[in-house]
């Protein structure tokens, strides 16, 4: 077992979903450690999570044995952090949690949508995740601690390579370092004002009774949620890493029914309605009117563009100090415009990868860029659909190889230490496993790792 499984809330979540909608019968106990309880749900919530990874979605023949021995390794090492005091922090929680909720909003296109194919609110999905999240992390708090001290050497690494038959070596495909540094065009004051005008406008003829909310919002909106939604969202007062935290302010400062003045967020200007105020959470309406970005306006970024990328040519300052002290995009300073790799984190990606609207064009730009290159200002449409401007880096570009210790020497150092860490956690767990209670359903106990560990409790 090379890798502990964090029982993900998201597994949690697609299954009581697809329990919903199939009217299962009862759940049933598949396990119990210590305190703590594994539902069979737990296990079928996994295995729908494992088959949607993988290819062809066919799962392996132990898949269900080899995610039971990983939750239970799991409960485990949970039950060990509470019992020496392992810190995790409500912060790291909330924040986890948050995470997970913008996967799922993504993954259903709207917060309207997932509750409506979830059945549950935003405070209900919070709850729900906090136990799995809570629990993940203390793993790995404990799970950390055991690997803490472990290293490998280059001989090992050596080793490790050695051992694998040669027309077993992985083929790795073409993989590229792609920064971008991105500037937003800022609309003119006269647009600006233009753009507020409409807004009052619509108030007017709201209050006048000369059109009603939802019509307006539907016929003017600029928000790509409205032809689902109507423009209608519930809000949470804690939700500060959600929303636009002047659109969220705005919203917890009307009464019932009252209408807002335009608001500016970072998407535009917003007319706002409150529809019902419920403790924590409100339901608004909007209408949002994006002021018209100008050929004029895209100009003057391209200039500012311009001069940024012959400063950074120059050598007046590196691509990533120049993202750092210019550039619009949200993330930024945590990522310094390197694209990641959404299947590892990494920053090394291939060509396939580039398929979210606001990339596709990178791909075209590449056949005119070398490694260390930098492109001519671009326009761009992003992913909430602004106009944008970008500098296009190409940091790094790897020609298609078969695994080599001269060109991967990272990847192979980082599988042998893998290897080593996960026999550390394996001897922890068959020392640790007979301190603890253990029963497992009939169903799991010929697993292997499960039956090893049943046999040293009763050496107990």
């Amino acid at each position: 077992m090379n890798r502990l499984l964090a029982l993900s809330a998201g597994a949690l979540l697609l299954w009581q979903t697809s329990v919903g909608q199939q009217k299962m019968v009862a759940d049933k106990i598949a396990a119990i450690v210590g305190d703590k309880i594994i539902l069979k749900s737990d296990i079928d919530g996994e295995m729908m999570n494992l088959q949607r990874n993988t290819p062809d979605n066919q799962l392996p023949p132990n898949a269900a044995c080899s995610i039971m021995e990983q939750i239970i390794a799991q409960k485990v090492m949970v039950l060990q952090a509470e019992r020496d005091s392992l810190p995790v922090s409500d912060a790291d929680v909330d924040g986890q949690i948050e995470n997970r909720i913008r996967y799922f909003e993504d993954l259903y296109g709207s917060r309207e949508k997932m509750k409506e194919v979830t059945g549950y609110s935003i405070y209900q999905l919070r709850e729900r995740f906090r136990q799995p999240i809570k629990e993940g992390l203390q793993a790995k708090a404990m799970r950390d601690k055991i690997v803490d001290a472990i290293k490998v050497t280059p001989s090992e690494v050596q080793r490790e390579f050695e051992s694998i038959p040669k027309d077993s070596l992985h083929f790795y495909e073409s993989e590229l370092e792609i920064g971008q540094l991105i500037l937003l065009p800022k609309a003119t004051k006269e647009m600006e004002n233009y753009a507020t005008e409409r807004l009052m406008d619509f108030r007017r003829r709201v209050e006048k009774k000369e059109s009603d909310f939802s019509s307006l919002a539907i016929l003017y909106s600029e928000d790509p949620g409205v032809k689902d939604n109507k423009g209608i969202y519930i809000l949470n007062r804690n939700e500060k890493g959600t929303w636009d935290p002047d659109f969220l302010a705005a919203s917890f400062r009307l009464k019932e029914g009252e209408i807002s003045s335009p608001v500016k967020s970072q998407f535009g200007y917003h007319l706002i309605q409150c529809l019902r105020r419920q403790g924590d959470n409100i339901t608004v309406q909007h209408i949002l009117v994006k002021p018209n970005i100008t050929k004029s306006d895209i100009e003057l970024v391209n200039k500012k563009l311009d001069t940024i990328r012959t400063a950074i040519l120059d050598h007046k300052y590196t691509f990533g100090e120049a993202v750092t002290k210019y550039s619009d995009a949200q993330m930024a300073k945590f990522d310094g415009g390197m694209l990641q790799n959404k299947m590892n984190g990494s920053s090394l990606i291939t060509i396939d990868q580039l398929d979210d609207p606001s990339t596709r064009d990178i791909v075209l730009m590449l056949d005119t860029l070398k490694p260390g290159q930098i492109s001519a200002p671009a326009p761009f449409t992003d992913e909430q659909g602004r106009t944008g401007v970008r500098l296009v880096y190409l940091k790094t570009r790897t020609q298609p190889h078969r695994e080599n210790l001269r060109d991967d020497y990272a990847r192979i150092q980082q599988r042998t230490l893998q290897g080593k860490q996960g026999e550390a956690v394996n001897k922890w767990l068959m020392e640790r496993i007979p301190t603890y209670y253990i029963h497992v359903d009939d169903e799991f106990k010929t697993c292997g790792n499960i039956s090893k560990w049943l046999a040293s409790m009763a050496k107990q």
